[in-house]
């Protein structure tokens, strides 16, 4: 690939990150005000109602018994934020230098470009699609398009509308979804160190796009979606697995898909001594 395909289909994944990244901030600003309802007019006493409880205060399950109330949490919300640009972070620059130290001179700028590619195209991806296939419920194997083109994001902290977990009541529905977007981001990304040099830039976008929607986001239903059937808060689930730090979705996940890459004849081999393995 010549550098001027790079650099254009560089400035072209730039352009699409930075106005994904401006609608996420008028949607998390949104979000913010449609969370703080206006105060209703002063009633009388005796014609007051009595006041409902918090959306899970009477919930038995004890994994909700660490939340002393369903209310949007500031703390929380910061953390994650936080966290979402940690996860990120390793992401760009991090796995792109680490993966731009493998290669040979020439090919440095391709790998580091790589990785902020596979981060633009999986970021539209996640808004337009996986987002909602992973996270929502449907059946246990896949989820539904009730959040496609993040439709009804805005959620309702307060009465328990629109909260995607139950370990995530704390915190709007904008921030839960960009801290899982980052390891959607993530996990493609690591599968591209086992083809480094190896394929073609063109044909990486279509096979981390494709792997992205149909492997990644079933596989994340699986473990983390609701309905899940090897979530571990899903009475029904076949196997429960408790999973929090992505050893299933993430490293298994992007292993196997390195692993099978490199051994079905989808990457080239070009370097001098490099072993072109076949089934």
């Amino acid at each position: 690939m010549t550098s001027k395909n790079t650099a254009r289909a560089g400035l072209f994944a730039l352009t699409l990150g930075v106005l994904f990244g401006l609608f996420l901030s008028v949607a998390s600003v949104n979000s913010a005000y449609a969370q703080a309802p206006a105060a209703a007019p002063a009633e009388p006493a005796a014609a007051a109602p009595a006041a409902s409880p918090p959306a899970c205060a009477s919930n038995t399950d004890p994994k909700l018994a660490v939340t002393e109330k369903c209310t949007p949490n500031s703390g929380d919300t910061a953390w994650m934020l936080t966290s979402v640009a940690l996860v990120l972070m390793m992401t760009i620059p991090g796995l792109g230098l680490f993966y731009g130290g493998m290669v040979r001179k020439k090919n440095v700028g391709d790998t580091v470009m790589t990785s902020f590619a596979v981060t633009c195209l999986v970021t539209v991806l996640w808004a337009i699609c996986t987002y909602s296939m992973a996270f929502t419920s449907g059946s246990p194997y896949i989820g539904g398009f009730s959040r496609a083109f993040l439709q009804d994001i805005l959620s309702d902290i307060s009465t328990g509308i629109g909260n995607p977990n139950g370990l995530a009541v704390t915190i709007p529905e904008t921030v839960y979804m960009c801290f899982q977007m980052t390891f959607a981001i993530i996990t493609p990304a690591l599968i591209a160190g086992a083809f480094a040099e190896r394929m073609k830039f063109s044909a990486m976008l279509w096979f981390i796009g494709l792997w992205a929607t149909l492997v990644y986001a079933p596989v994340a239903h699986w473990v983390w979606g609701p309905d899940g059937f090897l979530n571990s808060g899903n009475d029904a689930a076949v196997v429960k697995v408790l999973d929090f730090a992505g050893g299933t979705v993430v490293h298994v996940n992007s292993g196997v898909a390195g692993l099978m890459a490199t051994h079905t004849g989808l990457c080239r081999s070009k370097r001098i001594g490099a072993i072109r393995p076949t089934l």
